[in-house]
């Protein structure tokens, strides 16, 4: 049960630190999530077997605590007398078959005593005395909330006058659903019937209804409920009963963990404005694209101007003319600052979305260059429009097939003259002859020749136009990359919600089969 807490709270802190190195939440947010405490009990022993329950003794000064355990022990094991604060150390009396076995190791051993004994009936508990925690000593204090966490019950013992102190009262009340609780009035032969009904009555407010308080006196011999108290405790030393106070002690921190979990899962449910953030930027770009081809235009027309002086090699060859200079980045960076300031109106985390729109800052040149320089080769491939081409391609076949049929038409003639002007007394051909059919060759070559140099497209309007599909294609791009951007960002949100819901629904989860009875004792030593 511990164990499944720490690696749930161990997930919970991961999940944080990352949302903190991102920038989705601050570090103030995320605080409680990465101080949580995995510190138990069941994380003082090495095996996850039946361990023994672990009681302390705690109080203020001069209450008599290190007395009662004295009296538990039969022998003096821990310091009591008149100098105050007594208890600067813990003392650990246990079964000399028992020991903890994992003391972390920013414990400082020097303040641990520890008492054994061979008593049989209890060897499954482990009494801590703890120092007096209201004690001027800040190293009492410091000592007493390191072992906070490893405490099944606190035995909070009070006198009755001083059964009201405030510092008692703060530890209580932060401690309270975490362990289980016994109170002993002690030094009961100083005390009043009406001391114990106030004391009774400032525990209901403090969420006991039915507290268990037990009148002791320090003295061995002594009419009071000392052994009645012992014999609570040990009722309770039981695996069964050890479970029970785990179980709780792990629910308790998961429902503290749950609502620091709410606590951030608020922070980041900004999940509606993200389509208000994606429409701001449909609904604007089209002006800073009308401003982007107004500014590229002239660029575009020398670029293209270029090309027709030149040959298809002009990027190669020469320097070629800077299309997103200057200009374009700064109008550009306007884009993208206004959007993250939408962003930020809108209450979405801007700082995870800048790093994605700085790799856009530095790609957006690149992406125009490259997609324009493409397009600008591809269209001078095939220059000029489907009809000029379609001609071009006719008037280079008329080139050499209609000067081909003048020059066979010709041969015909001739031949046909020659074979009539010997057979009959007719003149062979004549100068009129020779003079039409070299008009005819030269029409019937010069006619498609003219045609193929007169619908011979331009280089300048074929660049032009490549330069301008690559700008429509660069702008679209770069359109599209913010909007993923966009997406990307609101994607990452959601897969953190959804991690931090899944924490939340797991901080739910409590086995039914150690629900601890009503009608039990140990409902009486906890506390809502």
């Amino acid at each position: 049960m511990a164990y499944n807490y720490s690696e749930l709270a161990a997930r919970a802190k991961n999940w944080a630190q990352q949302a903190v190195a991102e920038n989705w939440l601050d570090a103030g947010q995320a605080a409680a999530i990465l101080e949580i405490d995995h510190r138990s009990p069941h994380s003082l022993f090495l095996s996850q077997e039946l361990r023994p329950l672990i009681v302390a003794f705690m109080g203020g000064t001069g209450v008599g605590k290190s007395s009662l355990i004295n009296r538990l022990a039969g022998q003096a094991i821990a310091k009591a007398g008149i100098v105050r604060p007594t208890s600067r150390e813990v003392t650990l009396y246990h079964h000399q078959s028992v020991a903890i076995q994992q003391l972390p190791e920013d414990f400082p051993l020097q303040k641990i005593k520890i008492a054994q004994h061979q008593n049989e009936q209890k060897k499954n508990i482990i009494w801590i005395d703890m120092p007096d925690f209201d004690s001027t000593e800040q190293s009492n204090k410091n000592l007493v909330l390191q072992w906070l966490p490893y405490i099944d019950v606190l035995v909070y013992v009070v006198s009755p006058e001083r059964y009201r102190d405030s510092k008692a009262w703060k530890i209580l009340l932060a401690e309270g659903a975490k362990h289980g609780w016994l109170f002993v009035l002690n030094q009961w032969d100083k005390g009043q019937t009406a001391q114990y009904e106030d004391f009774k009555q400032q525990l209901g407010k403090a969420g006991f209804e039915q507290p268990l308080i037990f009148r002791t006196i320090c003295a061995e011999t002594a009419a009071d409920e000392f052994e009645v108290l012992l014999s609570t405790i040990e009722s309770i030393a039981s695996e069964h009963s050890v479970q029970q106070l785990e179980q709780r002690n792990v629910q308790v921190r998961k429902n503290q963990l749950k609502q620091q979990l709410q606590q951030c899962a608020t922070a980041l449910e900004r999940l509606p404005q993200f389509q208000e953030l994606f429409q701001h930027w449909q609904q604007q770009w089209p002006e800073h694209e009308k401003v982007f081809r107004q500014g590229f235009a002239w660029p575009l027309q020398q670029f293209a101007n270029r090309y027709a002086r030149s040959n298809t090699d002009v990027i190669v060859k020469q320097r070629p003319l800077l299309l997103w200079d200057g200009w374009a980045q700064n109008r550009f960076n306007d884009a993208l600052n206004e959007l993250i300031s939408t962003a930020e109106h809108l209450q979405i985390p801007s700082a995870p979305l800048r790093p994605r729109l700085m790799k856009l800052r530095q790609k957006a040149g690149k992406t125009l260059h490259g997609q324009t320089e493409l397009e600008c080769r591809l269209a001078l491939t095939q220059p000029g429009n489907t009809v000029q081409r379609g001609l071009l391609k006719l008037a280079a076949v008329c080139e050499v097939l209609l000067p081909l049929l003048s020059l066979s038409f010709v041969a015909y003639l001739v031949f046909y003259g020659y074979y009539q002007s010997s057979v009959s007394s007719r003149a062979y051909l004549g100068v009129d002859f020779v003079a039409h059919s070299a008009l005819l060759v030269l029409v019937s070559w010069l006619l498609p020749y003219f045609i193929a140099k007169k619908m011979q497209p331009s280089l300048e309007k074929t660049a032009l136009r490549g330069l301008n599909k690559g700008l429509d294609v660069a702008l679209a791009t770069i359109d599209g990359e913010v909007k993923q951007a966009i997406t990307a960002h609101q994607q990452q949100q959601q897969q953190l919600l959804a991690q931090i819901n899944h924490f939340i629904a797991e901080c739910d989860v409590t086995p039914e089969a150690l629900k601890i009875n009503g009608d039990s004792a140990l409902v009486r030593m906890l506390v809502d």
